[in-house]
């Protein structure tokens, strides 16, 4: 009797993967458990995009299987079935970055991360949707349309790696990948009641080869319904590669070994909204404070911090740099006005701005930003980490491109909304959303936990026992996944 697909795709990662070595499992099996649920979930929610053919990805399988029965793994991720973001070069696949200008492009060459992906025993199914360019937090572009949400496919799965996190949620994939410039990692997952990380900046060599020192304010990462699984991915996507200059040193095999350890003293930082200086939707931060509580319980140290740095003058230096750097990436494509016609409106945005700032504007914003570094370091004196909620809103209609207010105040830009992820974009260290619970509407949301300058693993770890003590994700699934469904 074949094995129920259901069974086969229930349980964790790192579980999968062991059944998988011991042949408790095929990879073939697995493959078409992936399959089968992304026929069942995937027409509802659009998280997944530019599928492969089936029978190509199951004699993909039959091929790992093959290896296996050699004696020889290409590493955990051994027959997973993976779909990486669309944002993603992936050599052989589609990669649109949501945008009708590719709609065709498909690459030569992977990212490096995919290459590691690809090498590490991965099958690539597609990718992951998300908007166009990358741009916002609301997965949705002219290409596939938008991703609903895990818990209400009407609502927005976040972005820009919301088909990850739906996906992830839903157990169309094991674990997921990412990239997060301003929470794209982490607002999907607070959307979706699962754990994002952004990793230290250059921990994950970026792109194909990376054409630009000056690209440090997107990072990519890993995706998980659990923190083991998480590090797990990230274990076969970090680690140093000369192609990318700015990547880190250090054996990436680290982050596959067990999490496990006492968090006592851990001091936690508050930051809340800012001293009053973001708006909240009502319930996000009680329920941020609800988490807090039991890192509490669990022996963490928690205190109220404050920022103590005029955060209007991060947010100009935020959008200065952001904007820069799109224009830089999109500017040949606004210069044609053919081109530019089929360009969303936020693009037009960034790149408008960025090509009216000057060069001592911008040294001015970096410069900004290695005063909120050092600022960053001082707080660092007193707490191990920080904590912020991970987004200002619960999931919202997706046929909303963005909330233009906040408890009665106006958001003045397509991204103002996400103002609570700057801080720790700014300082390129680690941070991870961890599922805080839900609304009395049943909407999830997430607490950011912002870890020292390359201390990833610390972070990890304290991420790890708060996933222990709380385990979001298996006890509230997304309702199509309960067995009343």
């Amino acid at each position: 009797m074949s094995p129920d697909p259901d069974d086969i795709l229930a349980g964790d990662a790192r579980a999968l993967s062991r059944r998988i070595h011991h042949r408790a499992v095929s990879c073939r099996e697995v493959m078409a458990a992936t399959l089968a649920r992304i026929d069942r979930f995937n027409p509802a929610v659009t998280a997944l995009v530019s599928l492969r053919d089936r029978e190509d990805l199951l004699r993909e399988a039959d091929a790992k299987d093959a290896l296996l029965g050699k004696g020889l793994s290409q590493g955990p991720l051994h027959g997973f079935p993976q779909a990486p973001k669309d944002l993603a070069a992936t050599r052989g696949i589609a990669t649109t970055r949501g945008s009708p200008l590719f709609r065709h492009q498909i690459p030569k060459q992977d990212a490096i991360f995919v290459e590691r992906l690809r090498a590490g025993g991965a099958i690539f199914v597609g990718k992951t949707n998300t908007p166009e360019f990358g741009l916002g937090s609301q997965t949705y572009n002219p290409v596939f349309g938008a991703t609903g949400n895990a818990y209400d496919p009407r609502l927005t799965a976040g972005g820009s790696s919301g088909g990850a996190a739906c996906a992830l949620a839903l157990g169309m994939l094991a674990v997921a990948d990412g990239s997060d410039m301003m929470g794209s990692l982490r607002n999907p997952a607070a959307f979706n009641n699962v754990f994002g990380f952004r990793p230290s900046a250059g921990r994950v060599p970026h792109g194909v080869v990376p054409d630009l020192f000056f690209q440090q304010l997107g990072y990519d990462g890993p995706m998980g319904r659990s923190v083991a699984d998480l590090a797990l991915l990230l274990s076969v996507m970090a680690g140093f590669d000369a192609r990318a200059p700015q990547s880190l040193a250090g054996d990436p095999a680290v982050f596959a070994q067990p999490l496990e350890g006492s968090v006592a003293g851990v001091r936690v930082g508050w930051l809340g909204d800012l001293g009053g200086y973001l708006a909240f939707e009502p319930g996000i931060l009680e329920l941020c404070q609800g988490a807090l509580a039991t890192l509490g319980d669990l022996g963490c140290v928690v205190d109220e911090a404050t920022a103590g740095f005029p955060l209007d003058a991060l947010w100009t230096a935020w959008t200065d740099l952001r904007s820069f750097l799109v224009a830089g990436d999109l500017g040949p494509l606004y210069a044609d006005p053919v081109k530019r016609a089929q360009m969303k409106p936020e693009a037009i945005f960034e790149i408008e701005r960025g090509l009216a700032l000057s060069g001592p504007q911008v040294f001015a914003a970096s410069a900004r930003r290695s005063a909120w570094y050092r600022r960053m370091l001082v707080l660092f004196e007193r707490f191990d980490v920080l904590a912020l909620p991970s987004a200002q809103v619960f999931p919202f209609e997706h046929a909303t491109p963005w909330p233009r207010a906040i408890a009665g105040r106006t958001m003045d830009s397509y991204h103002r909304w996400m103002e609570v992820v700057v801080p720790a974009s700014m300082a390129g260290v680690p941070v991870i959303s961890v599922p805080v619970g839900f609304n009395a509407a049943g909407l999830p949301m997430g607490l950011q936990v912002i870890g020292k300058p390359r201390d990833d693993l610390s972070l990890l770890r304290l991420a790890h026992a708060y996933d222990l003590a709380t385990r979001w994700p298996a006890r509230r699934p997304p309702p199509v996944l309960s067995p009343a469904s």
